[in-house]
């Protein structure tokens, strides 16, 4: 007798439908076997988290949902491929005695992950905002002016910036 509950049940039998065309799919949309095996068991962790989460009912389209899913998680492996090689971009510029240990890197390149996750996970008004005063140093009134905003919403996007930047040190 099994014990797995129904979410579980139907994603055990979504994966046993549907793994080797996502697979193939994402191997023909990657060029490459080894990312998309990783990026199949991603999506399928991420459809059992969402099943569970959402108590969802049997899916009518189920490729449909994967490629959505998959989709999703092929353009978070893209962005961190490219901020992980403007990093090694970065990295190679610097002379060898200043440059940073393997581990090191490592470190530094989980920590630019993480601040380009939360970045991408603000709005955009809010998360440009906030780039806008932290990278090129302009002031509100000046952010308001690009934005098309009060000075009044510039602080209070700023406000939202930063605590999601103190939430995440938590």
């Amino acid at each position: 007798m099994s014990t797995a509950s129904p979410q579980d049940q139907h994603v055990a039998a979504l994966y046993s439908a549907h793994h080797n065309w996502l697979r193939a799919w994402l191997r023909k949309k990657l060029g490459c076997s080894h990312h998309a095996a990783d990026l199949v068991q991603d999506t399928f962790e991420r459809v059992l988290r969402t099943q569970a989460n959402a108590q969802a009912e049997i899916l009518r389209e189920p490729r449909a949902y994967l490629v959505t899913v998959a989709s999703r998680l092929v353009a978070n492996h893209y962005r961190r491929r490219t901020l992980e090689d403007a990093w090694l971009a970065a990295l190679s510029q610097m002379p060898e005695p200043v440059s940073p240990s393997p581990e090191e890197q490592l470190l530094i390149l989980h920590t630019l992950n993480e601040i380009d996750a939360l970045l991408n996970a603000l709005p955009h008004k809010v998360r440009t905002a906030f780039l806008l005063s932290q990278l090129e140093g302009l002031g509100y009134a000046e952010i308001g002016e690009r934005l098309g905003v009060t000075v009044r919403t510039v602080k209070r996007y700023m406000a939202q910036a930063f605590e999601e930047c103190l939430m995440s040190l938590e």
